[in-house]
């Protein structure tokens, strides 16, 4: 594909604006139009970024002959139908992480990319950071192994407010979201299978009816092991903090910054073209589409996740 990719994004919130971000750095790729829940500030995000075609309905964006692609930056609850309706249609998707949050409604996604050959896309964004990235071509080069990661994810979320600081119409969930991060990120590194996973999960908030702490245990094939923590309780500092224990040295990365063990910085700016993990998320898929080929975090590479997101919510389920 030659021709300008014509892109729809459906989702106008705090993460809709960061693709959009990310997508005026890429050549040869337009938002042609967006989909959001409210009208009026749907125009404003238009407005804003150029983009002429608006509208409530992702159906109307999909009738849209131009739309090569699309992608998802709306509810959980949503993004499984959601991806089926793109892919019905004829169109690329890229889904927000997760793909979703019944086993069943991922396996029915992967099924039916597989039928259509198109490219589906989950942002499954730990895989594109250059922090992780460098830490990955470390492991391919045989210079470092993974014994264990230990990983902080701690937000402070005792109401249902978004990353702008604005009401949310939707309830986030710490495993099927937060924890499919670092589960996929565990297999992604090691190189293995994940042959163990145990889950505990705290109190259940009296409003928002989910767990707001949680603790994870996972073993990889490879014999390396990795502790998660998960808190909507904690009250800063905020974020997801990875530490890579391996054979040859520690590695701690936040977000795009990484440090060894002595908290010496190392240079991750040359790792790829942009420090930014949502743009070269975005640059993989728009990549793909041109080669025709699968790209990396393809529904099918992250299904493992969401099996084992699974299993783990069974546990806590009769727990």
């Amino acid at each position: 594909m030659s021709k300008t990719i014509k892109v729809a994004l459906a989702g106008a919130g705090a993460f809709g604006m960061k693709h959009l971000d990310a997508i005026a750095n890429i050549d040869g790729v337009e938002v042609v139009s967006v989909i959001g829940r409210e009208r009026e500030k749907t125009q404003e995000v238009a407005d804003k970024y150029g983009i002429g075609h608006v509208t409530t309905e992702l159906a109307d964006s999909l009738a849209l002959s131009e739309i090569d692609a699309v992608i998802l930056c709306t509810p959980t609850q949503l993004h499984a139908s959601q991806a089926i309706a793109c892919l019905k249609a004829g169109k690329h998707v890229q889904v927000e992480i997760p793909l979703a949050d019944k086993l069943a409604d991922a396996e029915e996604v992967v099924a039916l990319q597989k039928s259509t050959g198109l490219v589906a896309m989950v942002g499954h964004t730990r895989r594109f950071n250059p922090s992780h990235q460098w830490i990955h071509r470390k492991i391919e080069a045989g210079e470092f192994n993974i014994q264990q990661m230990d990983v902080q994810t701690y937000f402070f979320r005792r109401t249902n407010m978004n990353a702008l600081g604005q009401p949310r119409s939707w309830t986030d969930h710490l495993l099927w979201h937060h924890a499919a991060h670092t589960v996929d990120l565990f297999a992604y590194q090691t190189g293995g299978d994940i042959v163990q996973a145990n889950a505990v999960q705290g109190p259940t908030h009296p409003t928002l009816g989910i767990a707001m702490d949680m603790s994870i245990q996972l073993k990889s094939s490879t014999g390396a092991i990795c502790t998660l923590s998960l808190s909507f309780n904690n009250d800063g500092p905020l974020g997801t903090f990875f530490r890579y224990i391996g054979d040859t040295g520690t590695y701690i990365a936040r977000y795009d910054e990484l440090v060894n063990g002595k908290e010496e910085k190392i240079d991750v700016s040359r790792v790829d073209v942009s420090m930014n993990g949502i743009e070269l998320q975005d640059r993989e898929f728009f990549a793909a589409i041109r080669e025709g080929r699968e790209p990396n975090a393809s529904v099918a590479k992250v299904l493992p996740c969401y099996r084992v997101l699974h299993r783990l919510e069974q546990q806590l389920d009769a727990a």
